[in-house]
């Protein structure tokens, strides 16, 4: 069965190459702890969620955890509505900062909890010198190809008096120093290596807010009162023990593609994000199995991203690169 896994896999991904930033390439690890399960009175299946959720827990630095069924947009909303209130700065990256900025000013409507927010371009960080509730960014925007160190927002958190939530979906896995932030929020895929379908906001002290709304309430996830995303979890159990492997493989793809690409960087080291590169050129295929990133955002260039040899764990040499030009 095993053998005969593996050989399903290898040829499902070839016949893709993906510069695409997550779901990853399949991994042999997605499927071989798929299982029936329920959830609810399922003590095998239970057993396993409890390991998986500890293991993530180890990765992001946090004491707590909810796990929901859905997209990181999802746990995004419960970690917005849930923790965040008074007077709260968010940091302009791109798409994604603009999302967390349209969903904190539905919340301000919804339940008043946050009284004041405002929405500040990355470039002027330093320039923050006024007291804030809470600091929210995306460490990672994929939609320009950027990477904000959680050192500085770590400084600037404490510049701030504030506290800090992150939307992490694009750095859990792959950037380091997610432990200070307050609460993030994420998804199964990406930087996990999971299957699509579940998401997770973790935490270190109990939300303050009261919500109103059953699948926004924190509560709702944490005492599983809805279906849970079972099959992601499974999708994750063999895939966080081989954890560093599939990481490895992430940063030789972007490591070969800083060597590559060296004279079309757009950003300098400390603003590359292991997952994607910025480049100031516009790529293209050679060959037909290349699936290309289109980036939500207004980009002058193209963003490569780097999970398209995961499955090649530490075998991989980032030779995928050599498909694509400009």
């Amino acid at each position: 069965m095993s053998k005969n896994l593996e050989k399903f896999i290898q040829g499902k991904n070839k016949e893709k190459k993906l510069f695409t930033p997550g779901p990853a390439s399949l991994l042999k690890e997605n499927i071989s702890s798929i299982q029936p399960c329920f959830g609810r009175g399922d003590a095998n299946y239970e057993k396993l969620e409890d390991h998986v959720l500890e293991n993530i827990k180890k990765i992001s630095g946090h004491k707590y955890i909810a796990r929901m069924q859905g997209a990181a947009s999802l746990a995004l909303e419960v970690m917005i509505n849930n923790f965040l209130f008074g007077k709260i700065l968010i940091i302009k990256t791109g798409v994604y900062s603009d999302r967390l900025y349209n969903m904190s000013k539905a919340s301000k409507r919804l339940y008043k909890n946050i009284k004041k927010i405002q929405y500040l371009d990355y470039k002027y960080l330093a320039e923050v010198n006024s007291n804030f509730d809470w600091i929210m960014g995306c460490p990672v925007e994929t939609s320009i190809g950027l990477k904000i160190p959680i050192q500085k927002l770590k400084i600037l958190k404490k510049r701030c008096k504030s506290k800090l939530a992150l939307d992490a979906t694009a750095s859990i896995g792959l950037e380091e120093d997610h432990e200070y932030s307050d609460v993030s929020a994420f998804s199964s895929c990406k930087g996990l290596f999971g299957l699509t379908g579940a998401s997770f906001v973790v935490f270190n002290n109990n939300a303050q807010n009261e919500i109103s709304q059953f699948n926004l309430d924190i509560q709702t996830h944490l005492q599983k009162k809805m279906t849970g995303p079972y099959h992601a979890i499974c999708s994750l159990n063999d895939v966080l023990k081989n954890y560093h492997d599939f990481k490895y493989s992430v940063l030789v793809n972007k490591k070969y593609c800083l060597k590559k690409m060296k004279d079309k960087l757009k950003y300098k080291i400390e603003n590359q994000p292991n997952l994607c590169t910025l480049i100031d050129a516009k790529i293209k295929k050679k060959d037909k199995k290349v699936i290309l990133y289109k980036s939500r955002g207004d980009i002058s260039g193209s963003i490569i991203c780097h999970l398209g040899e995961v499955h090649l764990k530490k075998k991989s040499k980032g030779k995928i690169l050599d498909s694509i030009y400009y």
